[in-house]
C-alpha cells in the first residue's frame, strides 16, 4: 500500500492533469451522499465536457466523485442535467443519471481520469446521455402532455431513440426514424 502522501500527491496531479485538458470541469470539496444514506465529504470535478453530435458541439453536464481510494477505485460518475436538459437514461447511464462504461467497470491502476473524460466524450458523442427539454407555450402543454401520455419511447440497439405512437387499435405503430432525438 503507498503512502497517504503519495497518494494526495497523486490525485492532485491528475486532477490537474484533468482540468488543463478541459477546462470547464472545477474540482470542490463537496457532500456526496451515498445510496445507504451514508455522507462523505468528497473531491469532485464538476463542470462540462465536449461532446460532437451530428457535426456540433455541446456541453454535457458531469459530475465525477473522487473517494478517499481512489485511485484503486474508479471514480463515481454522474450526468447532471441543467433544468433546460432532459436525462437520456440508457445503456451507459442509469435513471438516476450514473454513468456506467466499461473503462470504469475495468478500472485498474492503468485507468487515469483524463483517459475516462475521453472515454465519456467519445461514447457521448455516439450516444448523448441528455437532450433538451420541450419550450412549450402554455396553451401547448395540455397538447403535449396528453401526447406524451399515448407515446412510448424505445432506445434500439444502434442507440438512438424512436417514438411509438399507439394506434386506435391499441397496437404500436413504429416508423425508423420518425421521431429522435
Amino acid at each position: 500500500m503507498l503512502p497517504k502522501t503519495y497518494l494526495r500527491k497523486h490525485v492532485a496531479r491528475e486532477i490537474y492533469v484533468a482540468v488543463s485538458h478541459f477546462k470547464n470541469l472545477v474540482p470542490m470539496m463537496d457532500k456526496y451522499v451515498y445510496n445507504d444514506g451514508i455522507t462523505k465529504h468528497l473531491m469532485s470535478l464538476t463542470g462540462t465536457i465536449p461532446i460532437v453530435f451530428e457535426d456540433k458541439v455541446y456541453k454535457i453536464p458531469i459530475c465525477l466523485w473522487i473517494e478517499e481510494t481512489y485511485p484503486q477505485t474508479a471514480p463515481i460518475c454522474y450526468i447532471r442535467p441543467t433544468c433546460e436538459m432532459m436525462l437520456l437514461r440508457g445503456k451507459y447511464v442509469s435513471n438516476n443519471g450514473e454513468v456506467k462504461l466499461p473503462y470504469l467497470e475495468e478500472w485498474n491502476g492503468d485507468c487515469d481520469l483524463v483517459s475516462l473524460l475521453q472515454v465519456m466524450v467519445v461514447i457521448f458523442g455516439d450516444f448523448p446521455p441528455v437532450c433538451l427539454r420541450p419550450h412549450l407555450e402554455p396553451e401547448q402543454a395540455s397538447c403535449w402532455l396528453q401526447f406524451h401520455k399515448q407515446a412510448e419511447v424505445n432506445r434500439q440497439t444502434d442507440g438512438n431513440l424512436y417514438l411509438s405512437l399507439a394506434r386506435d387499435d391499441g397496437q404500436s405503430s413504429q416508423q425508423e426514424n420518425e421521431t429522435n432525438c
